[in-house]
């Protein structure tokens, strides 16, 4: 098997997998680019995969989020894994920004699907060897493959974006918008040593909530709404409306994936939130490029840093850190890594 790892890209975010490339190109030395390969469809929609060179005992990366057309691009996925399987490919890892049909991992009632299983056991009997994403939805997701899973956190990227745009972080509170989501708000709470608060939902009936209460002192403070998916932006925006009634000063939103769908853009640069901060897991539509309030955080830096560490036979937990995170996104905060 060579050392040096090979990347493919289905059609899922395409520039994000150039960025991974030219990242690990710069920490490298030397050029390294997306394999050559086509990735299209037939007249009836079926998917074709066609690899243009040899990857015989490479150790290839697949990078593709799993997202809007979620089924598609979970196909594509699965077939270029059954093309690499079939060229002798020494290793298969995939690179999978955005892990769709997370939001399924349990029952909710009778005589419903656990889908987030069902795609783990399609991926694992497709050929693939190890799983490279980031915030999934539940963390007991890892335990529905049977293969090793790295999981990235985004809060450590965050924190260092937070620092850099507020000169002031003594006046920060960091708001998870329900009780689920205390764990990743708390987390990053403490990296950035801020306040904590919780929004409280209750639901009258399935996607319509009755009432909500703050858990915690928002008046006069900079309130940053944490959370791993935004998708209709509804409850998102409802909170922004709250934390201000409440005497919150700003209100900004930092939120790993931006699925972004329906009237979510509408409803995020019609609202009261200064900003929503979200990565590129997902890529980003032209409305939420224009969108005036929406800002865009780069992850190639540390999905190439953890390809490298994963090709490397190196630690991947350590791109949590802030020591080891700080010196990746240097070209991003240069002032504030010299600090």
């Amino acid at each position: 098997m060579s050392n040096q790892p090979k990347l493919i890209s289905g059609n899922a975010n395409r520039p994000l997998a150039e960025g991974i490339a030219r990242r690990m190109s710069f920490h490298r030395g030397e050029s390294v680019r997306l394999c050559k390969a086509r990735v299209e469809r037939f007249n009836d929609a079926e998917i074709f995969v066609e690899v243009f060179e040899n990857v015989r005992g490479e150790d290839m990366f697949i990078i593709q989020p799993t997202s809007n057309p979620a089924n598609d691009n979970l196909m594509e996925l699965l077939i270029i894994v059954d093309a690499l399987r079939r060229s002798s490919a020494d290793r298969i890892t995939a690179v999978i920004p955005y892990f769709g049909y997370a939001r399924q991992d349990r029952r909710t009632k009778a005589r419903t699907p656990i889908s987030a299983k069902l795609v783990a056991n399609l991926l694992t009997r497709a050929g693939i060897e190890r799983i490279l994403t980031m915030d999934l939805h539940a963390a007991q997701i890892q335990g529905f493959f049977d293969i090793p899973v790295d999981n990235l956190y985004a809060s450590p990227v965050f924190a260092l974006d937070i620092k850099h745009h507020f000169e002031d972080t003594s006046d920060i509170t960091v708001v998870s918008p329900d009780v689920g989501g205390v764990a990743r708000a708390r987390e990053l709470a403490e990296r950035i040593d801020a306040d904590l608060a919780i929004v409280d939902k209750r639901r009258a009936a399935p996607g319509e909530i009755a009432s909500m209460t703050v858990i915690g002192e928002v008046k006069d403070r900079k309130c940053l709404i944490i959370d791993d998916i935004v998708d209709t932006a509804g409850t998102l925006c409802k909170a922004a409306d709250l934390l201000i009634e409440q005497g919150a000063k700003e209100v900004h939103a930092y939120i790993s994936h931006g699925v972004l769908s329906g009237p979510a853009v509408e409803r995020v640069t019609s609202s009261k939130m200064k900003s929503l901060v979200i990565t590129d897991s997902i890529q980003p539509t032209a409305p939420v490029l224009a969108a005036h309030n929406i800002r865009i955080i780069p992850t190639a830096p540390i999905f190439a840093q953890a390809i490298q560490n994963i090709a490397n036979g190196t630690s991947v937990s350590s791109l949590f850190d802030d020591e080891t995170l700080s010196p990746i996104y240097e070209v991003a905060y240069p002032a504030k890594m010299r600090a």
